[in-house]
């Protein structure tokens, strides 16, 4: 057999910026889980404040939205019980290791709305047997993320409401001030165990009303001040 060629790597997905020609490189997309309370409840956990933990999101995870676009979304193989689950995404400007969290805004670079779409039954079935969550929550195009507006952006709050549609029907609806675990203390508790770099993404966790998504539908995630992102199940 002739050897084997070295492989060529597809470039990295790149985000969209609001009002600018340049793009974001998206490097590697970090998860928090159970970060509102409500959610937790609906999951069945207590809400208290526990230890944060986290979960990964490859890049191939990693699914640019554009701007006014409805964009593919496939549903993956191996599951039949999908759901969204809309997110406030934080962009990494710059990284460090050990932030403190007086500075952890600092190297933020802006804000976007995004998905943790989820195999919830391999989620489940992962929590049962006591295993990593990835195969659950790290399906490819499982991070789908719109365009990032800058941090100082004037539209938005970090008070605002966060929000998500499917078909039109209202499914999830809070306030990202609900959160358990803030931005600063999420990227200073991070730089921790990682050395954060600038193109990291972290999902800040998701409010109450996660529910299954079917090929066809059509969901609509929104934060206030920032790019709606539009995709339909294919």
């Amino acid at each position: 057999m002739p050897p084997m060629p070295v492989p060529v790597l597809e470039p990295r997905p790149t985000l969209a910026i609001v009002g600018e020609k340049a793009r974001f490189p998206a490097r590697r997309g970090f998860c928090i889980g159970r970060n509102y309370a409500a959610h937790a409840r609906e999951m069945g956990h207590d809400p208290n404040r526990e230890p944060p933990f986290f979960f990964m999101k490859t890049l191939e995870a990693i699914l640019p939205v554009e701007v006014g676009i409805e964009t593919p979304l496939p549903y993956p193989s191996g599951t039949s019980d999908y759901h969204h689950e809309v997110e406030l995404v934080v962009a990494l400007g710059r990284g460090g290791r050990d932030i403190a969290e007086a500075d952890a805004m600092d190297h933020v670079f802006g804000f976007a709305v995004g998905l943790d779409m989820t195999r919830r039954d391999l989620q489940g079935e992962a929590k049962k047997l006591g295993r990593p969550w990835e195969i659950g929550k790290s399906a490819d195009a499982s991070g789908p993320v719109g365009p990032i507006s800058r941090i100082g952006a004037p539209e938005f709050s970090l008070a605002g409401s966060i929000r998500l549609t499917t078909d039109g029907v209202e499914k999830q609806n809070s306030v990202l001030a609900a959160m358990i675990w803030s931005i600063p203390e999420q990227i200073a508790i991070l730089s921790r165990y990682f050395e954060l770099r600038a193109g990291d993404l972290i999902f800040t966790g998701t409010p109450e009303g996660v529910s299954a998504v079917d090929r066809g539908q059509v969901m609509v995630g929104s934060i206030d001040g920032l790019e709606s992102i539009r995709l339909k199940v294919v």
